[in-house]
Formats: C-alpha cells, sequence, structure tokens
C-alpha cells in the first residue's frame, strides 16, 4: 500500500469512528490471548479450521441433532462465552470459534480436564485429531488456529462469571420489585 492510500485509508477511518462510533467507556483495543489468538479485556477468541474425515460432516449433523444443539456439558469449562461450528468447503472442512475468559493454555486445559469425552466426541471428526488428553493435543490446535484479523467484545472487562453473577441479582431485584408491586395492589 502507497504511503498515500495509507493516509486516505487512515482518515476514513478516523471519520468513520467519528461519525459511526460511539465512546462506551470500554477499552476495546485487544492485545494477545496468550500463544495465538487475541484479547480484548479479559476476554480472548480462538478461531481454528481444519480438514474433517470421510463423513465427518455428516457425524457432526448427527451429534448437534441428537444434542438439539445443546452442548450444554461446554458449560462445566466456566470460562466460555460462546463457541461456533460451521462446516464449509462442500462439508470437507470445519471452522470453530469460540470466546473465553483468560489465557490460551488455561482455557485448552479446562476442555481437556473437565469435557474430555464431548471434545473427542465432536474434534474426533477431524483428520489428525490426536484426542484432548494426547500430550501433542495443544501443538495440534495451535497448528489449526488462525489469530483473527479483526475482533469485538462489546462489554470486554466482564467474565462468565460476572455476567452470571449480575444476572442473578438482576433476577432477584425484579422479582423483589414484581412482588412489592403484587402487595401494593
Amino acid at each position: 500500500m502507497s504511503l498515500f492510500d495509507n493516509l486516505k485509508l487512515t482518515a476514513e477511518l478516523i471519520k468513520a469512528n467519528l461519525s459511526e462510533g460511539i465512546e462506551d467507556g470500554y477499552d476495546h483495543s485487544t492485545t494477545s490471548a496468550g500463544r495465538k489468538g487475541l484479547r480484548s479485556g479479559r476476554v480472548s477468541e480462538l478461531t481454528a479450521m481444519a480438514d474433517l474425515k470421510p463423513g465427518g460432516a455428516d457425524n457432526l449433523r448427527k451429534i448437534m441433532e441428537i444434542a438439539n444443539g445443546n452442548l450444554k456439558g461446554a458449560t462445566k469449562v466456566g470460562t466460555l462465552h460462546d463457541l461456533r461450528i460451521v462446516l464449509f468447503d462442500d462439508d470437507k472442512k470445519i471452522l470453530f470459534c469460540t470466546a473465553y475468559d483468560g489465557d490460551w493454555d488455561a482455557y485448552i486445559n479446562d476442555f481437556a480436564t473437565k469435557i474430555p469425552q464431548l471434545m473427542d466426541i465432536i474434534f474426533g471428526n477431524i483428520e489428525g485429531w490426536p484426542g484432548i488428553k494426547d500430550p501433542t493435543i495443544k501443538d495440534f490446535i495451535l497448528s489449526k488456529q488462525i489469530t483473527a484479523t479483526g475482533w469485538y467484545v462489546g462489554v470486554p472487562h466482564l467474565t462468565v462469571n460476572d455476567i452470571r453473577r449480575n444476572d442473578k441479582i438482576i433476577t432477584g431485584l425484579n422479582k423483589a420489585i414484581d412482588d412489592a408491586n403484587k402487595i401494593e395492589k
């Protein structure tokens, strides 16, 4: 990119941010999540792409059908905000994207210790998957992981535990308000 093109793009981005952006009081900048991936505040991202074994896409669809799309076992990880599994390239590849709290190594360790069966059932459909408890698993994941080019977290300072605690507080307050309104009537 030429210097002129770089300056033009910079000016366009500044203009867009000034006219469309809002100041919400949060720092949305990104840093490293550890070995790979980005972190914004306390939330990190992991994006990976891999080749599927023959029949792997059909197996994954069946798994999601049996589970009714509910991978509630992932709740045991405790730091997991969300995850997405996308099949693409005529069902030859998988895209796995997730957001989580903290560092990369701790997150992978949680998968291996808290939901190893679920991990192997799902990712056993990937070419070369060594198994979540295999000593080479982190190297395998790193070989498939791609750091996001851009990433945004709406409220980067809240962990999953913070969100759950805040939800309980709001639920309790709403119940107290509803109960008080019933008494007044």
